[in-house]
């Protein structure tokens, strides 16, 4: 089968990684998968302008529905050549719902804005999916997307690191997350060696953040990230991701509130786990465990004494590489790519 994917491409964040993830999984069971648009050799994807050839057409909107570099030309020739029901919305904001708002963060500034998103989708296909496996509305489907690649591991060896942490990940709408990361670190600052994010919006507005009105979703507070010594780095290529993380000893994986909400799965969850790195999950010990399986509760950050688990995987993190390679043979067996293409098809054809 050939997929199609109609995705806004950035070089330095998003689910480029992923979808090379696809790519290659679909060569070797037999079946094509590329994006739509012309080749971009920033951004290294399989890109193809044949919709003609194309059995399917998945659209994944991420933070937009519109199309990239492109007029309604292209969603014409994408919605005619194609059937409607060989067509997937891949929400992967879980923008297909009512405005949802929790300690600051949203899914859409307004009931407008949120009923236009749904009009779009609704407009294209009857197949809408998220990647959660508990999604809010009842049309709506599960398919996580984003999925696990062995080819991406790297052996765990924790002499020599750089970093005690890093978070590889833009500020939007992270901080009050972040906070609570750097916050357990307070006490045992000294212990943990350099600290850095990687990323746009820690220490200053992204510069598109004005124009489209979303101050507040990157907010942060970097008299704070001095004050603690947290470097800030700028934004990198997905594809040194993994190289990247692979310098700290742990790296958190968090998530907005509104995806904490609705447990939507990110880019991040499956590629930190490959890293030479101790994954912290930041996130509800259910989640954990319905994504990683119960040996995850144990990299869970805890509430109550939070600094007590970080000190220990400081000091200790061989300790902790065996509760890794079980997340990684978990996440080989039911989050891989080839398992998700097999999702994926299932889903077109039903």
């Amino acid at each position: 089968m050939r997929l199609m994917f109609v995705y806004w491409a950035f070089e330095d964040q998003g689910s480029g990684l992923i979808i090379q993830g696809y790519t290659e999984a679909a060569k070797a069971l037999g079946h094509e998968v590329s994006v739509y648009g012309r080749r971009n050799p920033n951004i290294p994807l399989n890109y193809s302008l044949d919709v003609q050839s194309a059995d399917a057409v998945i659209f994944i909107f991420e933070w937009t529905t519109d199309l990239l570099e492109s007029d309604h030309l292209d969603l014409l020739r994408l919605v005619s050549k194609v059937p409607r029901e060989r067509r997937v919305i891949v929400d992967g904001d879980g923008k297909y719902n009512e405005v949802i708002t929790v300690t600051g963060d949203y899914n859409h500034h307004d009931a407008a804005a949120s009923r236009r998103w749904i009009e779009v989708c609704d407009s294209l296909s009857d197949k809408i999916c998220q990647p959660t496996l508990h999604p809010l509305r009842h049309n709506v489907r599960t398919f996580l997307f984003y999925a696990y690649n062995p080819v991406w591991e790297m052996s765990l060896d924790f002499t020599n690191k750089e970093y005690g942490m890093i978070y590889l990940g833009h500020s939007k709408f992270r901080w009050q997350p972040m906070q609570r990361i750097l916050r357990a670190i307070e006490p045992i600052r000294d212990e943990v060696g350099r600290i850095a994010l990687v990323g746009y919006g820690w220490d200053a507005l992204p510069p598109w953040a004005m124009p489209m009105k979303m101050e507040d979703a990157y907010y942060s507070n970097p008299d704070y990230l001095k004050k603690r010594s947290v470097e800030v780095k700028s934004p990198i290529a997905f594809e040194r991701v993994i190289d990247w993380m692979s310098k700290a000893i742990f790296n958190p994986v968090i998530s907005r509130p509104t995806f904490n909400l609705m447990q939507l799965v990110t880019p991040r969850f499956f590629e930190t786990p490959a890293a030479n790195t101790i994954p912290l999950f930041g996130l509800d010990v259910g989640q954990a465990q319905e994504i990683y399986g119960d040996c995850a509760v144990k990299l869970v950050l805890p509430d109550d004494h939070p600094q007590e688990k970080i000190l220990d995987l400081v000091r200790r993190p061989r300790q902790y590489a065996e509760i890794v390679m079980g997340i990684r043979e978990h996440l080989v067996k039911k989050h891989s790519h080839a398992a998700r293409l097999q999702e994926l098809i299932e889903i077109v054809e039903s």
